[in-house]
């Protein structure tokens, strides 16, 4: 029993699980302006479900994909699977067993009972994206973007889950997502620039350089802010709303001081401390803008 336990920890201390907390938040956001309240139980539920269900499987899915290259990285070379504490057909099991979940989630979130939820059906979708991600950095620095677009699908999903129709405040809320993650992963990817160069991937600071890879991040940052705008219009959201969003872009501003191309020691505060704040602060300024905001008419 110790040795099943070290191993599901393993996993855990793989896959970050507790980084979760980055895009649930949104996911939540996403099923509470479509539900305009509060969502069923039963609904949010199956949305979290769902979301780890994805999140681990994709995950896993980059640490299998990727485990030569992080056993090459002296970032990476301490990895669960590099090191031999998983194995590759058991990490392959708990990627099976991911998508069941997904997919067991996806089926419940059925609210106009249809044959076949639309949940389902944009599933096939969601695992192509998630799957295709690891590979992207081999060919293509528009890997960042794939990133985010699989990030991004959370609040998308979570409104189809509710509503059981894809509709453009999910459009907005999505493309928010995809550059908020987009924009902090091009930070992360700065702390392997050396490695990356050297190996010949194509993420942005490899291919363009450090300074580029900040100021393109700088750039979907404030998209990000923009697409919460355009969403927050488009839904008539109130005033805690607003406070929200002017929060969070003053976080990312903060972010974006605490790294340059000559000083990059503080990566970690800025990829993992800033943008857990981010997330869950912009989903408490929404949930009180929809219990207790006044309207703001356009």
């Amino acid at each position: 029993m110790d040795m099943v336990f070290k191993r599901v920890r393993h996993f855990s201390e793989m896959i970050k699980f507790e980084h979760t907390i980055f895009a649930l938040p949104f996911a939540y956001l996403g099923a509470f302006l479509a539900s305009k309240g509060i969502p069923s139980g039963y609904q949010l539920l199956w949305i979290t479900l769902a979301m780890v269900g994805a999140r681990t499987a994709a995950m896993a899915l980059n640490r299998l994909i990727d485990r030569h290259i992080d056993a090459r990285n002296p970032r990476t070379a301490n990895r669960a699977i590099p090191l031999g504490l998983l194995s590759v057909p058991e990490v392959w099991l708990y990627v099976a067993a991911s998508w069941a979940l997904l997919l067991v989630s996806a089926w419940q979130l059925n609210p106009l009972h249809q044959s076949v939820p639309l949940t389902v059906k944009l599933m096939p979708i969601a695992v192509l994206v998630l799957t295709v991600y690891p590979y992207t950095k081999r060919f293509t620095w528009t890997c960042h973007l794939v990133l985010g677009l699989a990030d991004g699908l959370a609040p998308a999903g979570a409104w189809v889950g509710v509503t059981g129709r894809f509709e453009f405040p999910a459009v907005l809320l999505g493309l928010a997502v995809l550059t908020w993650v987009a924009g902090f992963d091009l930070i992360y990817a700065c702390q392997d620039y050396e490695f990356d160069y050297a190996q010949g991937m194509y993420s942005i600071p490899a291919k363009f350089g450090l300074k580029t890879a900040l100021t393109g991040s700088s750039i979907l940052h404030t998209l990000t802010v923009l697409f919460l705008g355009w969403a927050g219009l488009t839904l008539h959201l109130g005033y805690f709303y607003w406070v929200g969003v002017i929060i969070a872009a003053g976080i990312f501003i903060y972010e974006h001081s605490l790294v340059s191309p000559t000083d990059l020691c503080k990566i970690n505060a800025a990829f993992f401390n800033m943008n857990g704040i981010l997330s869950v602060l912009m989903f408490v300024f929404t949930l009180a803008d929809i219990m207790f905001g006044a309207r703001i008419s356009i």
